[in-house]
């Protein structure tokens, strides 16, 4: 009998850590939470009386295991949160606060596979989850119970009795959190975007342009990244402060990066074109200058992290660079080894 209902709660175990990396911010911290919610699961099995889907209850668990989590930590956030943009020539420290980061979307596409369950209702939940980079952080300016409270009503359509249940209010608190949640949400979310609906695969015209984009990095060509920059292109680089507000900023910093005689030069790149948070984005490996462990004719390269881009009008107008602790959630190697 344990064994039958453990396999039930691990059919909704990927849908379950893409609710808790909404709620978190944090694929890292979403697999933790995750862990946590299917704990408290197993050891209150034996109250569950079947009153509600095996999935909904895990929902309901998770939300507060989540609630736990963020009563504890300020929110996560992006560096154009924390201040002015920065100088090109500013030297960059990394500063230790609780970062927001990407997740691959392999992983948000896995957790539709869970659907033999004959009490999930909601097989396509998560491809109707909003997940990219610019609402996470806007959600990240509500307080935790107004989060869940828009998260479980907008995102899952939750009704407004079974929010009450999970944050334990009645329906007409829980309704007043939504309302104010959704006004606080449109004052952070950019403007242009009105439909906030999962984007497909990548487009022809965006493959395109990932391949010049790669390019352009592996040659070390800060004119050639210009070409693809809108002129208000903007750019993040957690856990680094420091940010920048246009096309100009960046490729003057990259013209320092870039440079092998520069004393800021960050080595030579490989990258390959990965999708994180239904956005397309870029997977580097970097060579540092004077790099150890290889052997003759043999040059390493190590992972250095995950490029998300926001792509408009066949231009990149975004890039949030992550230094990620861990390419495993992408199926990518930590290391290429490479024939000079």
């Amino acid at each position: 009998m344990d064994d039958d209902f453990g396999t039930l709660l691990e059919r909704h175990r990927r849908e379950i850590r893409v609710h808790c990396y909404r709620m978190s911010g944090s694929f890292e911290e979403a697999e933790d939470l995750t862990q946590e919610a299917f704990l408290r699961a197993w050891k209150g099995r034996g109250g569950f009386e079947g009153r509600a889907s095996v999935r909904t209850w895990l929902y309901r668990i998770a939300t507060n295991v989540c609630l736990d989590a963020l009563a504890r930590r300020p929110r996560r956030v992006l560096p154009d949160e924390l201040g002015a943009a920065a100088d090109p020539a500013g030297t960059p420290a990394a500063l230790d606060v609780p970062w927001l980061g990407p997740i691959p979307d392999a992983l948000l596409d896995t957790a539709l596979i869970d659907t033999a369950a004959p009490d999930d209702t909601g097989a396509a939940v998560v491809e109707r989850e909003t997940i990219e980079l610019a609402f996470l952080a806007a959600i990240q300016h509500l307080p935790p119970r107004q989060r869940a409270a828009l998260v479980l009503r907008d995102v899952l359509d939750w009704s407004a009795k079974d929010t009450a249940a999970v944050l334990e209010t009645s329906v007409a608190s829980a309704n007043s959190a939504l309302q104010r949640a959704r006004e606080t949400l449109r004052t952070h979310l950019p403007a242009r975007r009105a439909d906030w609906a999962s984007a497909g695969a990548t487009t022809a015209e965006e493959a395109e342009l990932l391949r010049r984009f790669i390019a352009a990095y592996e040659a070390g060509d800060p004119n050639a990244v210009a070409e693809l920059l809108r002129e208000d292109a903007r750019a993040v680089m957690p856990p680094y402060p420091l940010w920048f507000d246009s096309r100009e900023r960046i490729i003057a910093a990259l013209r320092t990066s870039m440079d092998p005689e520069s004393p800021f030069f960050t080595g030579r790149f490989r990258m390959v074109a990965v999708r994180a948070n239904r956005q397309p984005a870029v997977a580097t490996w970097v060579c540092r200058p004077g790099a150890s462990g290889s052997r003759p004719g043999e040059s390493v390269f190590r992972r250095f992290g995950v490029s998300v881009l926001t792509v408009e009008s066949g231009l990149v107008t975004a890039i949030a660079a992550f230094e990620t602790p861990s390419f495993a959630p992408f199926g990518l190697p930590e290391t290429l080894i490479l024939m000079n």
